[in-house]
């Protein structure tokens, strides 16, 4: 068995392939999820935890019962919209459940930190691709909190030795190569499942929120990452930190993005189906494009995005909802 890693929201959809990589790193994944978002039967490659991140005492016993060696943390709510709605929900979850999780890092004695963040932090951008070092305005409580843990990392890392890195991460999407796992969120609000899940006939048609944005084509563009991709990129941010690295925040996408009329025609083409589509207004605070400039996360932990192109997304995510039709299926995290 490998080092233990306590793997937060580990049953939900990024937490889930997270816990694949690590066990075909050689780590030991443990999850740890209450379950309210993520599903049971996406935890197959270590012991689950059933917990909640509020309860100090049962983070500390998983820590010892599992003697583990480093975090990475998921287990965060995120929905832009809901998190507008119910902003104490987020606050409560995402930042008072994370303080408690460093409490009970501190009191185990680990250092070693791996943190789901988000693009949602520079809210509005003034330019893309967005490179780190651009103005970190949320426009949402969930952007507010994530940033807000970036934060503490900073003041933890000075008081208390914590080294983190904190992984901004544009818009996940895709499954599983091998099909054991994908994405499936209650509700969903992602683009690409719910034009599959069109495709597919289970759905009658999508919403398209803005054709009048300043882009090519009008509708909004987002930089599309396959979620193999994104966790390849936490297991490196793992082993950086393990050998003596300083913290860090690194963005993770591709620096390309694509429309969502662009998402649509390459999943009618790859699925050989028509999806409906209709044009609704725009989302408030959505802005026209969101791409990363991920080439720092190349220079310090040697990785880029293999399997990001939209075509193979597209496909793996297809196969994944064709093969799961009455299969329950991971919710989500962040």
């Amino acid at each position: 068995m490998g080092r233990g890693v306590l793997v937060t929201g580990g049953a939900g959809y990024i937490g889930s392939h997270a816990c694949k990589a690590l066990r075909r790193a050689g780590y030991t994944p443990v999850a740890y999820d209450d379950l309210s978002r993520g599903h049971r039967e996406a935890v197959r490659w270590g012991p689950l935890v059933e917990g909640d991140l509020a309860d100090r005492a049962r983070l500390d016993w998983a820590l010892r019962e599992h003697r583990a060696a480093a975090v990475m943390h998921f287990a965060a709510y995120a929905y832009v919209e809901e998190s507008v709605v119910d902003p104490a929900l987020y606050y409560r979850n995402n930042l008072l459940g994370t303080l408690t999780l460093f409490d009970a890092m501190r009191a185990a004695g680990l250092r070693t930190f791996v943190f789901s963040s988000t693009c949602a932090i520079y809210g509005i951008p003034n330019e893309v691709p967005i490179a780190e070092s651009a103005p970190q305005l949320p426009v949402s409580p969930y952007g507010e909190t994530k940033l807000a843990i970036e934060r503490a990392l900073g003041w933890y890392g000075k008081a208390y030795g914590l080294r983190a890195a904190a992984l901004r991460y544009f818009n996940a999407a895709g499954a599983d190569p091998e099909g054991e796992i994908g994405e499936g969120h209650d509700p969903e609000t992602h683009l690409i499942p719910l034009v599959i899940e069109t495709a597919l006939g289970r759905r009658p048609s999508i919403d398209i929120y803005g054709t009048d944005y300043p882009t090519p084509d009008g509708t909004a563009i987002r930089d599309y990452i396959h979620v193999q991709d994104l966790v390849e990129a936490h297991v490196r941010a793992l082993s950086y930190l393990e050998a003596g690295g300083e913290s860090i925040a690194l963005n993770l996408g591709t620096g390309r993005g694509h429309s969502v009329r662009e998402v649509v025609a390459t999943a009618e083409r790859v699925s050989g189906r028509a999806v409906a589509a209709q044009a609704s207004p725009r989302r408030a605070g959505d802005p026209p494009a969101l791409v990363a400039d991920p080439r720092r996360a190349q220079e310090i932990l040697g990785w880029s995005a293999g399997i990001s192109d939209l075509d193979t997304i597209i496909k793996t995510a297809l196969a994944w909802h064709r093969s799961t039709h009455t299969r329950a299926s991971p919710k989500s995290d962040a």
